[in-house]
């Protein structure tokens, strides 16, 4: 079929740099990476989740396994642009994704859709081997977990390095991550809300074993510390705090409209002798 990684087992840890941290870091880390050929990527991922959300909310809590399902894309895609279904799961700190290549507009189909991936066909051809045993995965995880539908996008612009002479070595550099819980087709652009400041950068070590000495020293002196940061989980806070704000603004409002006024009824004051006082 294609010549993609589908399979992947390995350590990924996450910390989030401010611009000098990231300034100061990015030399020592050339000296045993290179940037890969695609330079600055953008990247897109359309999460998929229960209607009560119960993928991300299990992920919260942070247990010792935890799983997820998203479609993406690198680029923003047209209907035959090639796109990756891919189930990640944690467990007990060890990230296993398993993935499949199609179009996008195969993709977006079965995700959004009801039949089973195994029988779609990638490249022309129907999957095979590794590809059709993922393939039944991912349709037993969609059986697993009912009403699945798409819940929240999340781009970003990604710089990946590997290893010189450890191609398993890998680092990436995510900036201007944004979220969007409508408009959830990737073909409609990676417009959203922002999860970082002005200058941070999301950096992800991905190994094997362990992270190289003189990368874990030169990290220790610019204080750059692992961070628990996960993009659909940040999003998803964000939506909730969205929610409670306006619930609340509305029953503020309610109170207002009962008590008379016209406005919120918190900290109303009177005047009397030109002195304000509550």
């Amino acid at each position: 079929m294609s010549d993609f990684q589908a399979v992947f087992k390995r350590k990924e840890v996450k910390y989030l740099l401010s611009k000098e941290q990231y300034e100061a870091f990015l030399p020592a880390l050339l000296e045993m990476a290179e940037i890969d050929k695609y330079g600055e990527s953008d990247i897109l991922s359309l999460y998929f989740d229960t209607p009560n959300y119960r993928l991300i909310r299990t992920s919260l809590e942070k247990p010792v396994y935890k799983e997820k399902l998203r479609l993406r894309t690198y680029g923003v895609p047209e209907k035959d642009t090639p796109a990756f279904v891919e189930i990640k799961k944690k467990y007990d700190g060890i990230v296993y994704k398993r993935r499949i290549s199609l179009s996008y507009e195969d993709a977006f189909r079965y995700l959004t859709g009801t039949g089973s991936l195994s029988q779609l066909t990638g490249d022309g051809q129907v999957f095979k081997g590794a590809d059709r045993q993922i393939a039944g995965e991912i349709d037993a995880f969609r059986t697993n977990y009912k009403g699945l539908a798409p819940a929240m996008l999340i781009s970003c612009k990604r710089i990946a390095l590997a290893g010189k002479d450890d191609p398993d070595f890998r680092v990436t550099f995510d900036r201007d991550i944004h979220w969007r819980a409508k408009n959830l087709d990737l073909s409609m652009g990676n417009e959203g809300r922002n999860l970082l400041a002005d200058g941070q950068r999301l950096m992800e070590i991905k190994v094997k074993d362990a992270i190289p000495l003189a990368l874990s020293r030169k990290m220790s002196e610019l204080r750059i510390f692992p961070v628990s940061f996960s993009k659909y989980g940040m999003g998803y806070c964000q939506m909730q705090m969205d929610t409670v704000r306006t619930r609340f603004a509305g029953q503020l409002a309610a109170v207002a409209v009962a008590a008379g006024t016209g406005s919120s009824p918190v900290n109303t004051q009177k005047k009397k002798g030109g002195v304000a006082y509550a």
